[in-house]
């Protein structure tokens, strides 16, 4: 069975010699995240002393596609459809009336820095932040939980802001000011990367249980328990768990924050956690993940895959797959791999690709016999099959992404999609050339 803890996964891939043990003591502040980040978020770290704390804590378990795809059992080639079936298949949590995340209770007066590590990132952010928690709420009817990372700026004390930009999010929230009420959180540490994958779903495409998601990406139900001061449940096996409210009318300044497309946001009022409990496991591995690294970016990545193969295969049904890069921040740019048919499916793959999603700034159509996860393949298929007059199209004035610097110049965004597959009936003049044998070096060497 796949693993459902972030310890057991850990255990594992260290026996397969993939975990890097960091045995020296590392300060939270800074030295951290330069380590984390020599390997880009790609490799899992488990970093056995923090300066100032007891214990452990871990990080890049969910940057590098194959992992992500090992922690679920599966290959890489794989992950696209197993998410799109775990959407459509999810399996339901299991109710318990504890579990390991409980077995430690701290309520009262408490500084959540007394407890596990805050780490400090870039030279220019506003303080200490918490990266890699999954939030969890209940929508309005108390009936279904959603779950999403949120950054959170240590304030002191029992108190964090946060950042939301999920529309549905702040609609709620607004909801709760309006009638004077605080909004119950919870917010998870030391997951498995299928309950962070699941967690960048889309909300208002999938209105889905995201947890339940995340069961079928594992192949088994999650447990979970009620959580001691909030109504909410959260993972039974999760390391670290935090209660408490988001405060109606209380804002505080939060920013500047180096962020996914490595520059520093802005300084913005953003809305007060207070939290009221902290439960978790004994000998507990808090967890983090450095922002922008490819830990952050490749769990998005991958779910807007799915949405993207989804929508594009509507129009044009020979799809292959599709692939949106790292370089391209995870969100603004997709090469999308089709069997040609008809004269204009690329153009259509493209157009569709950027219906499907606001963020995507420059859109790439390739033959199936390019490798799009290879970037040097895709750039020789714009060198080789692309003539710009007649195989890109510029959209002048779209919707773009928040987050990214260029769209706040005018708060709108150009979009350009480049068709670089060759036309149909010219096969052989685009006829890759071959070696019609196989060899292993090893054997000359």
């Amino acid at each position: 069975m796949n693993p459902v803890t972030m310890r057991a996964l850990l255990d594992r891939w260290e026996s397969r010699g993939l975990l890097h043990r960091v045995k020296k003591e590392v300060d939270p502040l800074y030295e951290l995240g330069a380590v984390i980040n020599t390997r880009n978020g790609r490799q899992p770290f488990l970093f056995e002393k923090i300066k100032g704390y007891q214990s452990a804590m871990a990080a890049g378990l969910g940057g590098d596609r194959e992992l992500v795809a090992d922690s679920m059992g599966i290959s890489s080639s794989e992950l696209i459809p197993k998410i799109i079936e775990s959407i459509v298949n999810p399996i339901p949590t299991t109710l318990r009336q504890t579990g390991p995340v409980q077995e430690n209770l701290v309520t009262g007066e408490f500084d959540l820095a007394d407890l596990f590590p805050i780490p400090t990132y870039h030279a220019e952010d506003s303080g200490a932040y918490y990266v890699a928690g999954i939030l969890v709420v209940n929508d309005l009817s108390g009936r279904k939980r959603y779950t999403s990372i949120r950054r959170m700026q240590y304030l002191g004390g029992n108190r964090t802001n946060i950042l939301i930009t999920s529309p549905e999010l702040m609609e709620q929230y607004a909801h709760y000011e309006s009638i004077g009420e605080p909004m119950e959180v919870a917010v998870m540490f030391g997951v498995v990367p299928a309950v962070v994958l699941s967690s960048q779903i889309s909300t208002h495409l999938y209105h889905t249980d995201k947890l339940d998601v995340a069961g079928a990406l594992l192949g088994q139900s999650l447990d979970v328990v009620q959580c001691k001061t909030v109504d909410l449940e959260v993972l039974a096996d999760a390391e670290i768990v935090l209660e408490g409210k988001m405060l109606p009318y209380e804002r505080e300044l939060e920013g500047p924050f180096g962020e996914l497309a490595g520059y520093y946001g802005t300084r913005t009022p953003q809305p007060i956690v207070e939290f009221s409990a902290v439960t978790y496991r004994n000998n507990a591995i808090s967890q983090t993940i450095f922002p922008s690294s490819y830990e952050e970016r490749l769990p998005m990545a991958l779910v807007r895959e799915a949405t993207l193969f989804s929508t594009v295969r509507q129009v044009v049904p020979n799809i292959k797959a599709v692939h949106i890069p790292m370089g391209g921040v995870a969100r603004y740019h997709a090469v999308i791999q089709i069997e040609k048919k008809h004269d204009g499916d690329g153009k259509q793959a493209a157009l569709a690709a950027f219906a499907s999603d606001k963020d995507l700034k420059h859109v790439i159509v390739v033959n199936d016999d390019v490798d799009i996860f290879d970037s040097d393949d895709v750039e020789w298929a714009i060198a080789t099959r692309v003539q710009a007059g007649d195989d890109i199209f510029i959209v002048q004035g779209a919707k773009g992404s928040p987050l990214e610097s260029s769209h706040h110049l005018k708060g709108i965004s150009d979009k350009m999609g480049i068709d670089a597959t060759y036309p149909l009936g010219k096969e052989e003049l685009f006829r890759r050339t071959s070696i019609p044998i196989e060899v292993n070096l090893e054997d000359y060497l």
